[in-house]
């Protein structure tokens, strides 16, 4: 076939814009919805950490009340060895009124499956994290703090609950824009973001009396 015959139809057809608004309103409507579910994705992932972090506050207040959920936990206050040469300082006496007067314990630490009490503190908070959270990802730990409790009495640590290794589950592609802020950058759909360590920490309660206490 003789180009030259065909050069005005070549011309015609490059000179149509038929159908381009309809081209060019799919490019833009597709970025745009990507963009609006982006949005949806990433205000999904600013309300599951907020929540999380509501979480470790309602787990070490309820810790805070109720038998150690770790194994290993004293139950009172011993008297450290070097506080027997001073006689002055007798059972009832705030561990704070002398360094050496009650003993130190090692900080212990657990996850929420360690006992029945942990796994039910677990559940009370559960509905506040993301859906692929388990018991592994809260942990507590009891810390001996010189200042908190009486000689003979209740011992009372310090008491931290963490959300560790928690992640994020995007539904969307967005996950690639999230390898910005340190996520993996594959950007497929359930793509994991995983949220930083984030703890709160309370001294344990002990109802009972003692000098000082």
């Amino acid at each position: 076939m003789n180009i030259r015959a065909l050069s005005p139809y070549l011309m015609r057809f490059r000179r149509d814009e038929t159908g381009a608004t309809l081209v060019e309103f799919g490019l833009v409507a597709a970025f745009f919805l990507f963009l609006a579910f982006g949005l949806i994705d990433f205000g999904r992932l600013g309300f599951s950490y907020v929540m999380a972090q509501k979480a470790t506050e309602r787990a070490v207040r309820l810790a805070v009340v109720r038998a150690p959920v770790c194994l290993g936990v004293p139950l009172i206050n011993q008297r450290n060895p070097l506080s027997l040469a001073n006689s002055a300082l007798t059972v009832g006496m705030s561990c704070s009124t002398d360094p050496t007067l009650c003993q130190s314990q090692t900080t212990v630490t657990c996850d929420a499956q360690t006992n029945a009490t942990g796994q039910d503190i677990y559940d009370q908070i559960r509905v506040l994290l993301p859906t692929n959270a388990t018991p592994e990802n809260l942990r507590f730990s009891y810390a001996f703090d010189p200042d908190l409790g009486f000689l003979g009495g209740p011992y009372t640590p310090v008491v931290t609950a963490e959300l560790q290794d928690l992640n994020f589950e995007f539904v969307t592609p967005m996950g690639a824009l999230a390898a910005l802020v340190g996520a993996s950058p594959s950007g497929t759909l359930g793509e994991e973001f995983a949220f930083p360590s984030m703890s709160n920490s309370l001294p344990a309660e002990a109802l009972s009396d003692g000098e000082s206490s």
